[in-house]
């Protein structure tokens, strides 16, 4: 089994980071260089930095915060939001990303997925999928885009292994019913898209207790585990994490 990875999250919103609940009710959680440079520090593996109002007001990443960040951290950093073009993803990976996330743009223009990947390699590739409870889908699962704000009529499973065909190195599924509420992962919806691909799955959305991170992994199936509002206001430790990871018998970078 490969080591269980630990990802901080910085949400950005006009140069802070920021946090919501059910992707609103947004409150502000600190300078995103700070942030950065304690995970870091701290021993994440890697780190997300999403501009999370980029689609919203149909702009691009702000490049400045992605040089600011990666200048202060030495572990591989995804950057998401905005990025709708192969000169997007290029400027990204100038100003010091590892990989980027695609959410809304790939969901309008699938191609861009394939043309990234056989680019920028597959591993550069993420595919974030944001998806809400929709009884009639086939798998229960509606897509959903521009911050949760429009439902697509998509099933979000069939969509995740649409992403894996088109040469996406990893995905990102978030679930609307639980971000922010740290009341647990969506193992239902993790699970879906693990089982339905062969690609690193990233559980985000609603940690708030140590036992959640050993559920995302053992019962979500999901290789790295991003959280952020039990991180940003300290409720737990990156190395709480992980030790308590390893004493459940699950391999992880100490």
């Amino acid at each position: 089994m490969k080591p269980i990875l630990i990802m901080p999250c910085l949400d950005m919103k006009e140069g802070r980071v920021v946090k919501g609940v059910h992707f609103v009710d947004i409150k502000d959680a600190g300078d995103p260089v700070e942030n950065a440079r304690f995970y870091n520090e701290q021993g994440a593996d890697e780190l997300a930095m999403l501009d999370i109002a980029a689609t919203l007001e149909n702009r691009k990443t702000r490049l400045e915060w992605v040089k600011a960040v990666s200048g202060v951290i030495s572990i591989p950093l995804t950057v998401g939001g905005g990025i709708g073009s192969i000169e997007d993803i290029e400027m990204v990976i100038e100003a010091g990303a590892s990989k980027v996330s695609m959410n809304s743009a790939a969901v309008k223009d699938p191609q861009l997925v394939e043309k990234a990947s056989q680019k920028f390699g597959a591993d550069c590739i993420t595919v974030a999928i944001d998806a809400k409870r929709n009884p009639k889908m086939p798998s229960g699962f509606e897509l959903v885009v521009a911050g949760g704000t429009r439902a697509l009529g998509l099933d979000a499973i069939q969509w995740a292994r649409q992403c894996q065909g088109l040469g996406a190195g990893v995905l990102l599924p978030t679930s609307m019913d639980g971000d922010g509420t740290q009341k647990g992962y969506d193992l239902e919806f993790t699970r879906a898209v693990a089982d339905a691909v062969n690609l690193p799955v990233v559980a985000s959305g609603g940690a708030g207790e140590l036992v959640h991170f050993y559920e995302a992994a053992v019962e979500g199936k999901a290789q790295i585990l991003l959280a952020a509002s039990v991180f940003h206001y300290r409720t737990f430790s990156i190395r709480q994490v992980k030790e308590y990871l390893k004493e459940k018998g699950l391999p992880v970078i100490l």
